[in-house]
Formats: C-alpha cells, structure tokens, sequence
C-alpha cells in the first residue's frame, strides 16, 4: 500500500503543478518516477513493456531538467568528476526518489559512484538554489 500511496502522491503533486495535463500523462509519469529508480537495468525493459500495456498510446514528454544538467556540469568539473550518461541520470533518479519520498536509501556496488552522485546532487541544489532558481 505504501507503494500505490507514493504513486498517487507523486500524482498530485504533478497535478498541481500542470494542472491543464492530461491525467494519463501524470499517472504514468509518477509510476516512472517512484518505481524506475529502484529497478535494475535488466528489469526496465519488462516494466516499460507492463506501463506500455497500461497505457496504450501514451506518450510521456521530457522531463525539462535543462538547468540541473547544466549545474551538474559545473559541479562534476569543480569536483573533477566525469559526467558520463549515466552518472547524470542516476543523479536525476536520486532527485526524482528525494521529491516523492519521505526518506530512501541509496544501495548499490562499492565503488559504484553512490556518494559522489548524493554529493553532485546536494552541490546542484546549493548552486540552483543560490542563483534562486529552484521552485
């Protein structure tokens, strides 16, 4: 239940923030934001093909996280980090778990980047704050 109440959380809150969208569009953009970050790679394929089931038709548009990608290019070369692809969508699913959860733990291989990806994130969201860009 705790997972169908994220859902309908991250669902409300995108409601309020477009509120013209159609409702199929924010339903399935919020299952992808709560349960995409937890799967591993091998598992995205099977989810995509169940919300593609689901949600016949469906498009979801882009995310537009423009300003973080550029932040986070900034921040990766202070820190002397490399932003490959996947680093930066990490970073992304870790902001996309942060705004719709209480509380989650970051779990994965040592030495696979789970501390330098939080950090990256918590120096995003310093600098976007500071340029007072965040909403």
């Amino acid at each position: 239940m705790r997972a169908v109440k994220s859902v309908l959380t991250a669902a409300a809150n995108l409601k309020l923030k477009y509120p013209d969208e159609n409702e199929d569009v924010l339903l399935l953009r919020s299952i992808n934001d709560v349960n995409l970050p937890k799967f591993l790679a091998h598992d995205l394929p099977l989810f995509k093909g169940i919300t593609s089931d689901l949600f016949p038709g469906v498009e979801l548009p882009e995310a537009d996280y423009q300003l973080m990608e550029d932040a986070m290019l900034n921040v990766c070369k202070r820190m002397n980090l490399q932003p490959s692809r996947f680093f930066c969508d990490k970073i992304l699913q870790i902001y996309e778990m942060m705004i719709v959860r209480h509380g989650f733990m970051i779990v994965g291989e040592p030495f696979g980047g789970k501390t330098e990806a939080f950090r990256v994130l918590a120096e995003v969201l310093g600098e976007l704050n500071e340029k007072d860009l965040t909403e």
